[in-house]
């Protein structure tokens, strides 16, 4: 029988411990292509519900672009709008404004031509009721200086 050196035996151990690494080793890239491969299958089928997400969001922004120049138009006209009344708000008290504050207060000149002077426009006389702090007081209750 043939006894075994000391070198042999190192060989035969760093042999087992290789072949244990290179065992975990398989093992580990086993897993590795596996979760690869699951990956994979998780961002295509992402990938495949993804797309009509964003195309129906393009479509929304779109449309949602298409109400907005709608409403910027319609702000437009309202604003033209809003200046025409204006203008024509400016024209009308012009036009009717002071011919018609003239005809008020000819009426009221005529009015107190004719109807004669009134007892509280004659000098001298006291009116027959005073206003105390947004009170009418009959003369009688007045103190007379």
């Amino acid at each position: 029988m043939r006894t075994v050196s000391g070198g042999e035996v190192a060989g035969i151990l760093v042999a087992v411990f290789w072949a244990i690494l290179v065992s975990f080793l398989a093992v580990a890239l086993a897993r590795l292509a596996q979760t690869l491969k699951a990956t994979t299958k998780l961002v295509a089928d992402v990938t495949d519900q993804a797309v009509p997400l964003l195309a129906d969001a393009s479509q929304a922004v779109r449309s949602a672009q298409t109400q907005i120049d709608r409403v910027d138009a319609i702000a437009s006209d309202v604003q033209e709008v809003t200046s025409n009344a204006s203008a024509l708000s400016t024209t009308v008290a012009s036009t009717f404004g002071g011919p018609l504050v003239k005809v008020a207060a000819f009426g009221y000149g005529v009015r107190r031509a004719l109807g004669g002077r009134k007892e509280e426009d004659v000098p001298g006389k006291s009116p027959r009721r005073t206003v105390i702090v947004g009170r009418t007081v009959p003369a009688a209750r007045r103190k007379r200086k």
